[in-house]
Order: C-alpha cells, then sequence, then structure tokens
C-alpha cells in the first residue's frame, strides 16, 4: 500500500511540475512573440516610411525640374548649374537640390538618412559608393520598377534602406548632355541616372511604449501565470502531505485490523470490513453443529512442564489445531484454557448435512495431526504429551453478538452448545463422540457404535452418544478390520480396538454365528 501511494505521490509531483513548465513556458513566449510581431511591425513602418519620403523628394525634385527650372531657363533671369554658388545668378539644378537636400536631411535626423547618389557625378562631386548602392545602381537600371530594400540590425534595433531610381526627365537630359563638365553625354529620357537612398534606423524598444496597454496585460497574465505556479506548488505540497498522512494512516489501521484479526473469527473479520455485518448487539437461531474438544489431564501435564515450555507446546496445539479449522470452513468462537470451541453454520452455511459433515472431518483429522505431534513431541523428550477428547453435537442455538454496547463477544449459547461439551467428557483420550442428531447427518461417511445413553441438565430427552470409530474409507483400508456386507448380515470387525476382556466374547459370538450357519446349509453329500 504505500508502495502504491509513494508511486502516486511521484506521478502527482510530476505532473505538476509538467504544468509549471508549460505555464512558464507560455509565459516566456508572450514577450517573445510580441517582440517578434513588434519587430515585424518596425519593419513594415519603416518601409512605408521610406517609401513615403521617397515618393516626396521625387514629387519635389520633378516639381522642381518641371515648373522651376525649365521656366527659369526660359526667363533667362537665372542659370541653373551644380555651381550655383560660385555663379551669379546660379540656382541648383534638381540634381544638386537632391544632394543638398539629403545632406540637410541627415543632418537634422540621424534616424532618418536621405542620399543622392550616381556613379557618373560632376566633378567635384565624388561620392564614394558601397556595395548596397553599387547593386541597386545595377539593379534597377535592369528593372526600375521595383527599388531595392536592405533590412539590418540587432533584435534591439533595426536599419532599413530603401534605394529608388533616379530617371533623366527632358530638362534634365538637355542640361546633361550639354553641360561641359557632365562626365556623360548621351543621356536619353527615362535613363536611371543614380538613386536616392532613403535610410531609417530605429530602436525597436522606442515603439514598445505605444503597446502599453498590451504591455500592462503581458505584465497581469505573468503575475496571473506566476501565482497559479506558486498556488500549484502549494497545492503540490498539500496533497503530498496528505497522501503521506493518508498512507501512514491506512498503514495503522490496516496494523489495527490485522491484530484484530487475530482476536475474531476469519468469517466474522471479513464480513464486518465489508459492510455486510454491524458490530451491534443481535443474535439470531440456527441449526448449528457444534465442536468441544478438550485436552486429558492437562492439569498434571502442567505439573510436568515449565510454564515456557507448556505455553509453546498449547501454542502449537492451538495453531495446528485452528489450521485444520480453518480449512474445512469452521468458526473459532473460543479458546477456553485447554479447551476449544468450534461449530459449523454461521456466518456462513452449506446445508446441516454438509456443516456436520465438515465436522466429522475435521475432528478425525484433528486426532490424526495430533497424533503426528505427539510422535515429534516424544522426539524433544516430553515423555506423556496432549491426548485429546472431542465431542459433537448438532442442533438449534442462538448465535450472533452478545453483550453491552461497549464490549461484545460473538459466540453461541444454547443446551446443545452444552451438551457437545457433555459429550466430550464421555469421549476416551484421542476418541471422538457424535450425539444421535449428528450421527444421522453423517452416518453414511463414518463408523460410529452407541455408547450407553446419558441425560444432562436442561435436555428432556436421553441422549444417546455414538463413538466415533473413523470414517468409511479409511476404517475399511486397515490391515486389522474384517468388514462385510450381505443380505440379512452386517460385519465389521475392529482387532485394534477390541480390548482382551471382549476377545473371549466376541469368539462366542462368532463360533454360535458360525454354528447357526451350518445347520441351514444341511447335512454335506457323501
Amino acid at each position: 500500500m504505500a508502495g502504491a501511494a509513494g508511486k502516486g505521490d511521484h506521478r502527482s509531483r510530476r505532473q505538476v511540475a509538467l504544468v509549471a513548465l508549460m505555464v512558464a513556458a507560455l509565459l516566456a513566449g508572450l514577450p517573445v512573440t510580441a517582440w517578434l510581431d513588434l519587430t515585424s511591425l518596425s519593419e513594415q513602418l519603416l518601409r512605408r516610411q521610406a517609401d513615403e519620403i521617397g515618393r516626396i523628394i521625387d514629387d519635389m525634385r520633378n516639381f522642381y525640374a518641371n515648373d522651376v527650372i525649365a521656366r527659369v531657363v526660359q526667363s533667362h533671369v537665372a542659370v541653373p548649374t551644380s555651381d550655383y554658388k560660385n555663379v551669379e545668378n546660379g540656382i541648383p539644378i534638381p540634381a544638386t537640390l537632391s544632394i543638398e537636400l539629403g545632406r540637410r536631411i541627415s543632418q537634422r535626423d540621424a534616424d532618418a538618412k536621405y542620399r543622392f547618389a550616381s556613379d557618373y557625378p560632376f566633378p567635384g562631386r565624388d561620392q564614394p559608393l558601397d556595395d548596397f548602392e553599387r547593386g541597386a545602381i545595377t539593379t534597377l537600371r535592369a528593372d526600375p520598377s521595383k527599388p531595392v530594400v536592405e533590412v539590418s540590425g540587432t533584435i534591439f534595433d533595426r536599419t532599413i534602406r530603401v534605394a529608388g531610381p533616379v530617371k533623366m526627365g527632358q530638362a534634365c537630359v538637355s542640361c546633361h548632355n550639354s553641360d561641359p563638365r557632365s562626365p556623360k553625354k548621351d543621356w536619353k529620357v527615362g535613363d536611371v541616372r543614380g538613386i536616392q537612398e532613403i535610410t531609417i534606423s530605429q530602436p525597436i524598444a522606442a515603439n514598445i511604449f505605444s503597446f502599453k496597454y498590451s504591455m500592462a496585460y503581458f505584465a497581469i497574465a505573468s503575475a496571473i501565470g506566476l501565482l497559479f505556479i506558486r498556488l500549484q506548488h502549494r497545492q503540490a505540497i498539500a496533497v503530498r502531505r496528505a497522501n503521506n498522512e493518508l498512507t501512514e494512516a491506512n498503514d495503522f489501521l490496516a496494523g489495527i485490523s490485522m491484530k484484530i484479526a487475530k482476536y475474531l473469527p476469519p468469517q466474522i473479520y471479513k464480513s464486518i470490513f465489508s459492510g455486510q455485518r454491524d458490530a451491534a448487539i443481535a443474535t439470531e437461531r440456527k441449526k448449528l453443529t457444534i465442536f468441544f474438544s478438550d485436552i486429558v489431564d492437562f492439569t498434571a501435564t502442567t505439573e510436568r512442564l515449565q510454564p515456557e515450555d507448556l505455553t509453546a507446546l498449547l501454542n502449537e496445539y492451538f495453531t495446528e489445531m485452528s489450521t485444520i479449522a480453518l480449512r474445512h470452513g469452521a468458526t473459532i468462537d473460543k479458546f477456553i484454557g485447554d479447551a476449544m470451541l468450534v461449530f459449523f453454520g454461521d456466518p456462513e452455511t452449506k446445508g446441516a448435512a454438509e456443516d456436520a459433515r465438515a465436522c466429522l472431518i475435521m475432528a478425525v483429522e484433528m486426532q490424526h495431526r495430533l497424533a503426528e505431534l505427539n510422535a515429534q513431541w516424544r522426539s524433544k523428550g516430553i515423555e506423556k504429551p496432549f491426548q485429546a477428547r472431542m465431542g459433537i453435537n448438532t442442533g438449534y442455538c442462538n448465535v450472533g453478538n452478545f453483550g453491552s454496547d461497549d464490549r461484545m463477544d460473538y459466540t453461541i449459547i444454547g443446551a446443545e452448545a452444552n451438551l457437545a461439551a457433555r459429550l466430550q467428557s464421555i469421549a476416551g483420550p484421542g476418541q471422538v463422540v457424535l450425539s444421535y442428531e449428528t450421527f444421522a447427518l453423517v452416518r453414511d461417511v463414518v463408523r460410529a457404535y452407541p455408547l450407553p445413553p446419558i441425560t444432562m441438565k436442561g435436555i428432556s430427552r436421553e441422549v444417546v452418544p455414538y463413538r466415533v470409530d473413523g470414517l468409511v474409507g479409511e476404517v475399511i483400508q486397515r490391515a486389522n478390520v474384517i468388514s462385510g456386507q450381505g443380505q440379512g448380515v452386517e460385519l465389521f470387525l475392529d482387532l485394534d480396538v477390541i480390548d482382551e476382556g471382549s476377545v473371549a466374547r466376541t469368539r462366542r459370538l462368532l463360533e454360535d454365528a458360525l454354528a447357526a450357519l451350518k445347520s441351514r446349509e444341511g447335512p454335506r453329500p457323501a
């Protein structure tokens, strides 16, 4: 039982640990998931922001080239040039405007940068290109319909670079192809002269406070989860403590019940603990077969043995007799000194005849076993071991719980029980004596002969005892037994039982019987 409880406790601890681990994993996964979502959202926001800035600059540059530079050229008011600072009435051309605009944007906001770059710069505008920019120019000249995007950074920040194509318009083509400082003079409308690059950097943590409600929810959920884990842990400890206490209580009750079982017949013990029988004062009248045994000259035996030896001998005797009784289904009522009271028919019965037959066979087996024990005890130096007298009677008795509300005893009461004790008293050493009621139920399996009738106080009838000579099959198999049956004759002669005083009388009876048989035969033919 303790082993099963220990396995259950270990299984409970594993389940609690598994639940705690799952909850902790879920709680840990919430911020990770939120951070990943925030990273993806940041990339999307940065890309849209870069695209929007790029479109704004494109629109502004186109407006400047078409609506400003074109009008200035037509009016001859100013001179569009890349070196507008050194030329009188000079104004920046669109490319120069883009470069200057990018410089100012980059200076104002370190997180957002704009750069106009080309692999064909005017003199004095040498702009070193990195790998991304060179690759973007090549890619956009091949397919200017899609911007080139590069995303970099760590889990804590993101940087996005978006490169869009700078296409040559009509005004730009005229200017670049006619300008003596232009490194390329064969531009066509729609050619990709260079790129405009927008770089935006932003730490992810900068946006996390935009999710303050989600963060509050995660914090509350985490607190609840941790509280749940704590409660589960405390509950597991409480359950484990309760299991340990329950195991101890069960072990204690099991030990107590095993001890109590030694004071009760097994049938009664099982019926009480299974709930079939209540521990209350109650009796009923039943037909029982009662067995009573007593040790011959027990007082004299106690004088020859030391108390320790006598106790060991008596305990061994009762143990052997009880084992036989329980094997045959008997209910052991009590031990009275050296006497033993046993009955059949309650709380379990197989019928009056079967109960009587089981009791008889039990008594015969007890006598055989006692003979074997005597041989063992003599070999141990005990001069006169035990010899037992046994009496068996069948009749109605009151059986059940007798006593008070505080203490009761399961036993039988009635004159039939007293008769079993009286039959035991008239039996000889090693003998079993039956009442006629019992003999009538077992006469087909026993060889017995009647003894002189006896009277007993409390029983109005005259009782005829029957001394058991043995079971039918057992007696016939003995070497010194002569047995036979026929029409008008029934012979049973046990040479081991006949004493010296009966030998002559038995011989005369046999001779008279033989003479009578010869007279019936008539004279033999000559």
